[in-house]
């Protein structure tokens, strides 16, 4: 058995593409979650090359060195947490990965900054910024509920955070015929 880590799956649909690409090219494999497969085999080395390639073409990447392979777990437990799950954390988020990642959040949060040039808590509120963005656009929830549901101490500290990261307020973004959500790969 073998895990193995891929970069850029966001979403259920991103575990459906992958699952299409590994059964096109033969791979038998256990699982597939956000951001990794476990295989029933490691896999040769022209076949690990021709996985790579197709991943390549889908706006994947396969991870092979043990740092991306952390930043990618970092990245892809952060976007599960916030994208995808109901209930709020009950403790912070350098404790979450301390526990989910069984390290030391100051290492981790070292390594983070000196390879993707920004710190896990940027990546954090960015994460954030865009499920509001998709909460307003679903104009189901109120500000005060959406800042609640992200773990917010108010709703001012969110409709801040929300000017400082998009330049607007949160009621100007409401207002737009069509916000402009980013590809949560792309954060």
């Amino acid at each position: 058995m073998e895990i193995i880590y891929i970069k850029n799956m966001v979403c259920p649909r991103c575990i459906r593409s992958v699952e299409n690409l590994l059964e096109q090219e033969g791979i038998v494999y256990q699982s597939v979650a956000l951001g990794e497969v476990t295989v029933e085999n490691p896999l040769p080395d022209e076949q690990r090359a021709a996985l790579a390639k197709a991943l390549e073409q889908e706006g994947f990447e396969l991870l092979e060195d043990k740092k991306s392979q952390l930043i990618g777990k970092i990245k892809t437990l952060l976007i599960e947490q916030i994208h995808h799950q109901e209930d709020n954390l009950s403790v912070n988020y350098s404790t979450f990965l301390e526990g989910k990642l069984a390290q030391d959040y100051t290492a981790l949060s070292r390594l983070f900054s000196s390879v993707e040039g920004y710190t896990i808590e940027r990546f954090i509120v960015k994460q954030k910024i865009e499920k509001v963005k998709e909460l307003l656009f679903y104009d189901e929830l109120t500000l005060s509920e959406i800042a609640f549901q992200l773990g917010y101490s108010s709703t001012a500290h969110l409709s801040a955070q929300f000017k400082k990261e998009t330049g607007m307020t949160a009621s100007a973004f409401k207002k737009l015929r069509r916000p402009g959500h980013g590809s949560l790969d792309e954060l």
